[in-house]
């Protein structure tokens, strides 16, 4: 007995030292840069909070975080709103058509993000397949790339798994027979769906616009080849400042604005949360 109470001692200690590499690592590649660019923020050129100040009272960093907020919302909607009746889809089908959706939706993590955004390029551009499309309707051309649109279009395309997958995993486990039991009661299909089906899919929708507004915010690759300078967000003014102008100071100040708005957004998302289990609503998030 004693042996085996010692030996029960010990398991979470050799399990502490099984994460001591995974801590060090996130200690190294995560903490360590942003508690130095924290510092920087503050510290360069002089001690001080005068990033800060440029950071929230320059016309053009506010204009560009507020685009960057904007694009984020916009792509999560405009994923949300396709990628919904596809997770549903994927519910409803078969077992073989199910795996051929499943594979779909998997396809762009086999990819380059670098390649993926090269062919929105040859896509959009003026001579491109959109646009010829939009002329034979006779409605065309449009200025697709070098703009906010393309942005758009290249985030929703690239952060559309990130909202398949969390809704398929929710909607997967919703039974079927509770739709049924609502239209077998008198409700339409429809109201049946609004009213049964759509509740519960609730936190797969938290869930995936979680996940792709907070990737939008720091997207840099897309924005930078399928927008133009004056569509910028703020992953590529930090870049800027960091990079172009040596102002690791002023970047910092962004880098950290970025971040705090980031963790309020999750603040916010976790007292709605639990608001709505208070009144009754199973949503898990987190």
């Amino acid at each position: 007995m004693v042996r085996a109470a010692n030996t029960s001692r010990r398991a979470p200690a050799r399990a502490l030292l099984l994460l001591l590499p995974a801590y060090a690592l996130l200690l190294g590649v995560f903490a360590y840069p942003v508690f130095e660019s924290m510092w920087r923020s503050v510290s360069e050129p002089e001690l001080g909070f005068g990033n800060y100040t440029w950071a929230l009272q320059n016309p053009q960093n506010l204009e560009i975080l507020g685009r960057t907020f904007g694009n984020a919302f916009l792509a999560t909607v405009i994923c949300l709103l396709l990628a919904y009746p596809y997770a549903f889809l994927m519910t409803v089908v078969g077992p073989r058509a199910r795996a051929a959706l499943v594979v779909i939706s998997l396809i762009p993590f086999w990819t380059s993000l670098m390649i993926r955004t090269f062919a929105w390029i040859v896509l959009l551009q003026d001579s491109g397949v959109v646009n010829t499309f939009f002329e034979f309707l006779g409605i065309g051309p449009f200025q697709l790339l070098r703009s906010n649109t393309g942005v758009l279009i290249g985030l929703s395309q690239v952060l559309m798994p990130f909202m398949v997958l969390p809704l398929y995993a929710v909607m997967s486990g919703i039974d079927g027979r509770l739709v049924t039991a609502a239209r077998s009661l008198g409700a339409r299909p429809s109201v049946a769906f609004l009213r049964v089906f759509l509740p519960l899919s609730i936190p797969g929708i938290a869930a995936g616009s979680l996940m792709v507004f907070i990737q939008s915010l720091g997207f840099y690759v897309t924005p930078a080849l399928l927008g133009s300078p004056s569509d910028s967000m703020l992953a590529q003014a930090i870049y800027a400042q960091v990079s172009s102008l040596l102002e690791w100071g002023r970047g910092g100040a962004l880098g950290v604005i970025l971040l705090v708005a980031t963790f309020l957004l999750l603040a916010v998302v976790g007292l709605i949360v639990r608001s709505a289990r208070r009144k009754g609503l199973a949503v898990e998030v987190f």
